[in-house]
């Protein structure tokens, strides 16, 4: 037998950080593009808008258990090691996975239906919060410094590949499926196919080589430095800002049909594209931070969506059609994917000793207040206001600030470092 080549290794080490992640967040994001018939499901109701809205709250109840286990699986991740860590996060998202994609309707178990449902959503969200942690510390310390960039801004590609993998499983099955059949089983088809990779996802962990010694794992972890604080508390911002953007974007085949009353085929069309076109700017923006710096490309990532989000849906609303969507969706997901550095430029900043469980901890925070909750604020404000440019003005919001602490971010990448 051939003995593996560095190279070799170094790919099945990307493969295997990596897959997990998709699988991961592939489960965890289809229940968003297919909130309204999950809603119609577990909380069948006579009015449309509010079966939506404890969908989404539902989807939102997937955040609330997400620092608890950034904090235990991070925290076991830096003193047990990142394979291991690895290893239990997938577990407990595979057990969360089918608690919902197995779970009967309100219709055939009543009551019980919606609990299930909303375990099964908490399982999802800790098994989430313990991943990021051990994935990106992960990617980063089995990267070159020349190629960090690129490498970490996987942790985000993978999530938005996944999206993407998710919107053409739906685009699919609205095609070959009735709506009455989508509402009934094609979710759980949807659902279900994340179970499929998880034995080939557990067996590249397994043999996954480990980051973190012995020696370092039985170290004492330094408090943060000043500099680490100052970068963890812009950070905060910026992934507040930017998953925010991110649940948008996974929240726009829902709005186009509830809001543009756009068919879901193109609904899901459109949310496709949005998903290729982030992976291809994360990609991009992970590659030109290892020639450039990370500031710059922060900067960027900031000022894109801030002064592109009013012409954009206005546009798009003004003269809602099938080829606007799509074309917004295009464009709305390529300034999504920039943001994939701010992964990056945080996790590369942070001790070796306590990375998983802070750098966990400082992603998790944002995207339980702000990604838990910016689906339900937008379809809110959108009832409340009469009008679909609620969405722009809800991205506005978001970035005023984001923009402020991008400008004050400091440059991370190895060599350019200042205090």
């Amino acid at each position: 037998m051939m003995a593996s080549t560095p190279h070799h290794n170094a790919r099945r080490a990307i493969v295997g950080a990596t897959v997990g992640n998709a699988i991961e967040f592939y489960d965890f994001l289809v229940y968003s593009i297919f909130a309204i018939q999950i809603g119609q499901a577990f909380f069948p109701s006579d009015n449309a808008y509010l079966s939506l809205i404890a969908s989404l709250a539902t989807f939102g109840a997937g955040f609330v258990s997400r620092p608890l286990g950034a904090w235990l699986i991070g925290s076991y991740a830096d003193s047990h090691g990142r394979r291991p860590a690895l290893l239990l996060t997938l577990g407990c998202m595979g057990a969360g996975i089918a608690g919902l994609a197995l779970t009967p309707s309100y219709a055939q178990i009543g009551i019980a239906a919606p609990v299930i449902a909303v375990a099964a959503r908490l399982l999802q969200g800790f098994a989430l919060g313990g991943e990021v942690g051990p994935s990106t510390a992960f990617l980063i310390e089995a990267s070159a410094h020349t190629h960090r960039g690129l490498i970490g801004s996987l942790q985000r590609v993978t999530q938005l590949a996944a999206g993407g993998m998710g919107a053409l499983v739906g685009l699919v099955l609205s095609l070959v499926l009735t709506k009455a059949e989508l509402a009934d089983y094609g979710w759980r088809i949807a659902l279900g196919l994340g179970l499929v990779v998880i034995p080939y996802a557990l067996w590249v962990r397994r043999t996954l080589p480990e980051t973190h010694g012995l020696e370092e794992r039985a170290a004492k972890a330094p408090p943060p430095t000043r500099r680490e604080w100052r970068i963890m508390g812009l950070g905060f911002v910026l992934f507040s800002a930017g998953t925010s953007t991110s649940y948008i974007l996974n929240y726009l085949a829902t709005f186009a049909q509830a809001s543009l009353k756009m068919p879901q085929t193109e609904a899901l069309a459109g949310q496709f594209l949005s998903y290729v076109t982030g992976v291809i700017a994360g990609l991009g923006a992970g590659w030109l931070s290892d020639r450039v710096g990370r500031r710059p490309v922060i900067l960027a990532a900031a000022v894109v969506p801030l002064l592109g989000a009013w012409p954009l849906f206005a546009w798009l609303i003004g003269d809602p059609t099938p080829a606007k969507f799509v074309i917004t969706c295009g464009l709305f997901g390529l300034a999504n994917g920039i943001s994939s550095v701010f992964v990056v430029a945080v996790s590369e900043s942070l001790s070796k000793a306590s990375r998983a469980r802070n750098f966990a901890m400082g992603y998790t925070l944002p995207l339980t207040l702000f990604g838990s909750t910016a689906q339900l604020i937008v379809t809110w404000m959108i009832k409340t206001s009469g009008t679909p440019m609620a969405i722009a003005w809800y991205l506005i919001a978001v970035w005023v600030p984001g923009l402020v602490a991008a400008l004050l971010m400091p440059e991370t990448a190895p060599g350019r470092e200042r205090s």
